[in-house]
C-alpha cells in the first residue's frame, strides 16, 4: 500500500448529554489529537417506548427528535473542543438503539469510547448497559472513561 494512500484512524465517540459522555468525548479528542486520528462524535436517538401512552396527544416527530439530537451533539462538542479542536470532528446523529448504532459506527474504527454511568447501589450498575454491551460485542478496541466528578458510592 502506498504510504499517501493511508487514511488517518477513525475514533468513534458516544455522546448522549451525559456527564460521563461528555467525559468520554473529552477523552477521545484527547486521543484523537495525539494520534492524528479523525474523531466521529455520534448521538444515537430513538422514540421512548412509553411515548404515545396515557394522555400524550401529540407527538413529536421523527423530524422533531433529530434535531434535538443534533443540539445535543453539538452543545456537547462546543463545550469539549470550543471553537478550534485541532482536530477533525464528524458529528452524526442516528436514528436507532444506541448499543446497536455504536456497534455500526465501530466497524472499521481503530477505538470505541464510550461513557459509563459510575457506581451505583448495585455492582451490576457499575457499567451502564449500552457500554457493557459495547465492551463485549464491539468490532473494535473500547475504551468506557467513568465520570470522576461525582463522588463514589461505595
Amino acid at each position: 500500500m502506498d504510504v499517501s494512500e493511508h487514511k488517518p484512524d477513525r475514533i468513534v465517540v458516544g455522546v448522549d448529554g451525559s456527564a460521563p459522555s461528555q467525559r468520554a468525548l473529552e477523552w477521545a479528542l484527547r486521543e484523537a489529537a495525539l494520534t492524528g486520528a479523525e474523531l466521529e462524535a455520534l448521538h444515537a436517538w430513538e422514540v421512548p417506548a412509553a411515548y404515545g401512552t396515557g394522555m400524550v396527544m401529540t407527538l413529536p416527530s421523527n423530524e422533531e427528535f433529530e434535531s434535538a439530537a443534533k443540539q445535543v451533539l453539538s452543545r456537547a462538542i462546543d463545550q469539549a473542543a470550543g471553537n478550534d479542536p485541532g482536530v477533525v470532528i464528524d458529528q452524526k446523529t442516528v436514528a436507532g438503539h444506541p448499543a446497536r448504532v455504536l456497534m455500526d459506527a465501530a466497524e472499521g474504527a481503530a477505538l470505541l469510547v464510550v461513557g459509563s454511568r459510575g457506581h451505583g447501589g448495585f455492582v451490576g450498575t457499575l457499567v451502564g448497559s449500552v457500554s457493557q454491551y459495547c465492551v463485549s460485542h464491539a468490532p473494535c478496541p473500547v475504551v468506557v472513561v467513568r465520570d470522576l466528578s461525582e463522588k463514589d458510592q461505595d
